[in-house]
């Protein structure tokens, strides 16, 4: 056997090498800098190690090949100016490490300036020095002065050794008091020419003065009705005790200290406090500042904001047909221009051409050109500053029109029986007002002149009037056609009204659908003549494929909308009304309405729907659960008075006998019989509780099929 022998030795490794930076070239401040460190060879490989000025630093090694890497990543700073990087490359046959260094030059700003005045209480007509400090800087800052963004000379600067290889800058500025100093501001710059980075420091110097007031400060301000206003007039000066008066047209404002708690507008210094303003409270207000080297006066005038509101508007414009119409509307309020007026009228297109507005006296006007009858109508006059919301009244334009008699049905007829007062009503539209006229069988009716005839006169808007003709003591010869005619300077019209006795209400003129869900529809009709009695009203309905009805009375009787529910959805229904009175009854409408009712259900109904669906057969369930349960208590009940009272038969018949081990024929036929009504009441029991299971089984099963044929 021959045996291999390892013979193990060290050698030291290269040199190590620094890659990265090139000794000489100047790196900036926050800049990343990267130094790898290279070692070849050695037996075992070296191991690198990094310093910054003799403090070990981390680094990441790599190893490839027969070669061993680490490299550093420096953010350079100030500290890293003049600094030694050092990599030592050490192994086993290493006694003393080999290394490689290198010094950084990293350029770096100032990291502050400092400005500092002496003395530090100014006056006017001393001379005061202005020194700047700037701190360590490579290469040195370059400091000079400025007053409000203009360059000032100063002294040459100095220089003195700084921290970390760095250079301190030093300038001065000598400056002779005066009154127009105070406020100015001295500002004093370092910068590194190099890297083009600068830093400031700002004096704003302070002079023995006057009080002044701050010109920036706005002499106007606005406040709004009812809410607080806040007012400050600070004025600036030295000493810096300052006394403030304020006084609005000459009478003192009471100050806080002084104030008995129900002024509304007290002073503080120079702060006015309007807890709640009052649109009497604008005005110009003045403020008075004293110190022991003067005093200064400031006024500012106070705009108080209210809502707006209508004034007056010409209520009724009554004009000529084709001449022009002037609606004018006057409002009040702060603000107030022309864009917080407007005019309205719905489905009436209104060019802003037609407006115009008066700022003297707050007046908008709208004007129409050559009105017609079209035109006559309700407008709207709105104000609205954005305080308080808005305001509207209406401005009524009427454009004169021939009387317009309304020939609806209900008007068309009347009703009374002999002997009461009979009422015909004529209703018309006119402008200007029409005379009414009655008449029968071509004579015109003495009304107002007799005891037979009145009629009373009702004017219901500007343009709709109505003539009710009262017939006293109604006779059978009453009875007939009445004519009423309405006369205006533009023309004539006439309509007739028949008189009959009471009777049965007239068939509903109409009917319509305003409304249909998954399970009701909402009707709404048109009522006939009531045959001169209350009438009420009765809808029904059908399935349309079904031939039998169902009949709603309709409440309150007096409605003419009603709702009908309870109905099946996606389902074809008719629809009919009819009105009823006292007399008699009128025929139903044809069965011509038609309606679908929708097939969704809305998502809130079908929530609680679904809820209550599997709420309901829980209750049952449980319901089910305690009576089966309360059967079977009873029926052990049932078993235990049965042996109950088999033992005491048991007892009375042993007694009876004398011998506690004889049992006696009638003994064992009684025990036989009781054991039949145990077994009896077991099986009718069980049997009860059997099918009240059943039961709850099938109210489970229907309500689940039903709510799978709703889905």
């Amino acid at each position: 056997m021959v045996k291999t022998v390892c013979t193990l030795y060290s050698d030291p490794p290269t040199a190590p090498m620094i890659t990265g930076y090139i000794p000489g070239t100047t790196l900036s401040a926050g800049t990343v800098q990267r130094l790898s460190c290279i070692s070849s060879g050695g037996n075992p490989l070296a191991t690198l190690t990094w310093f910054k000025n003799d403090k070990k630093i981390h680094s990441v090694t790599k190893t490839v090949e027969r070669s061993v890497s680490a490299e550093i990543s420096i953010l350079t700073n100030v500290t890293d100016n003049q600094a030694q990087y050092r990599c030592e490359a050490t192994n086993s046959a290493t006694e003393i490490p080999l290394f490689e260094t290198v010094t950084l030059n990293v350029y770096f700003a100032p990291e502050a300036v400092k400005v500092r005045v002496s003395p530090e209480e100014l006056k006017v007509g001393i001379e005061a020095t202005l020194s700047c400090d700037a701190a360590s800087s490579n290469p040195p800052a370059t400091l000079s002065w400025w007053r409000d963004g203009i360059p000032v000379q100063g002294l040459p600067m100095q220089q003195k050794k700084g921290l970390h290889g760095g250079t301190v800058s030093t300038i001065e500025l000598k400056l002779t008091i005066t009154k127009d100093l105070n406020g100015a501001v001295y500002t004093c710059q370092a910068m590194n020419e190099a890297l083009q980075r600068s830093v400031h420091d700002a004096l704003p110097l302070k002079v023995l003065y006057a009080p002044i007031f701050d010109e920036t400060t706005p002499y106007t301000t606005v406040g709004v009705e009812n809410e607080p206003l806040i007012i400050v007039l600070r004025a600036d000066g030295n000493p810096g005790s300052i006394t403030y008066t304020w006084t609005k047209d000459g009478l003192p404002i009471a100050q806080s200290s002084y104030s008995t708690g129900n002024d509304r507008i007290i002073s503080e210094g120079s702060m006015l406090n309007m807890t709640k303003l009052s649109r009497h409270d604008a005005g110009v207000y003045t403020c008075e500042a004293v110190n022991s080297q003067g005093a200064a006066v400031a006024n500012i005038s106070v705009s108080v904001h209210y809502p707006a509101s209508i004034k007056s508007v010409n209520l009724h414009e009554v004009v000529s047909p084709n001449q022009d119409a002037m609606l004018t509307c006057t409002a009040n309020g702060n603000p107030l221009t022309a864009d917080n007026i407007r005019w309205e009228r719905k489905g009436y297109n209104i060019n802003p051409n037609q407006v115009t507005f008066e700022p003297r006296n707050l007046t908008s006007t709208l004007v129409v050109k050559q009105a017609t009858r079209e035109d006559v109508g309700n407008f709207q006059c709105v104000v609205d500053n954005g305080i308080g919301g808005e305001t509207r009244q209406d401005v009524m334009l009427v454009v004169k029109f021939k009387p317009e008699l309304d020939s609806s049905p209900s008007l068309m007829k009347s009703a009374s029986n002999v002997g009461q007062v009979g009422r015909l009503t004529c209703k018309c539209r006119a402008a200007p007002a029409p005379n009414f006229t009655w008449s029968k069988n071509g004579a015109k009716l003495p009304v107002n002149t007799s005891t037979k005839y009145f009629a009373e006169f009702h004017k219901l808007d500007p343009v709709t009037y109505t003539s009710v003709l009262l017939i006293n003591d109604v006779s059978s010869s009453d009875y007939g056609s009445y004519e009423c005619g309405a006369r205006n300077d533009l023309g004539f019209s006439t309509t007739s009204v028949k008189l009959d006795i009471t009777s049965a209400p007239d068939q509903v003129i109409s009917l319509i659908v305003t409304n249909v869900t998954h399970n009701t529809v909402t009707l709404q009709w048109v009522p006939g003549f009531d045959g001169g009695l209350p009438s009420w009203f009765r809808v029904r309905y059908r399935r349309v494929f079904e031939e039998s009805y169902k009949y709603e009375d309709v409440v309150p009787r007096n409605a003419t909308t009603f709702t009908i529910g309870g109905l099946d959805r996606n389902t074809d229904y008719v629809f009919s009304v009819m009105a009823i009175n006292k007399i008699g009854q009128s025929k139903y409408r044809p069965d011509d309405t038609k309606v679908t009712t929708l097939n969704m259900i809305p998502s809130s109904i079908q929530s609680s729907s679904e809820e209550y669906n599997y709420n309901v057969p829980g209750v049952f369930i449980i319901t089910g659960t305690i009576v089966g349960t309360a059967l079977i208590l009873l029926n052990v009940l049932l078993i235990g008075f049965c042996l109950h009272k088999r033992t005491n038969k048991r007892i009375r018949a042993s007694s009876e006998l004398g011998e506690l081990n004889v049992v006696s024929t009638e003994f064992v036929e009684t025990a036989d019989v009781s054991k039949s009504v145990v077994i009896y009441v077991s099986i009718t029991g069980v049997i009860l509780v059997m099918i009240n299971a059943a039961l709850v089984a099938c109210f489970v099963l229907k309500r689940r099929s039903r709510r799978l044929k709703d889905v």
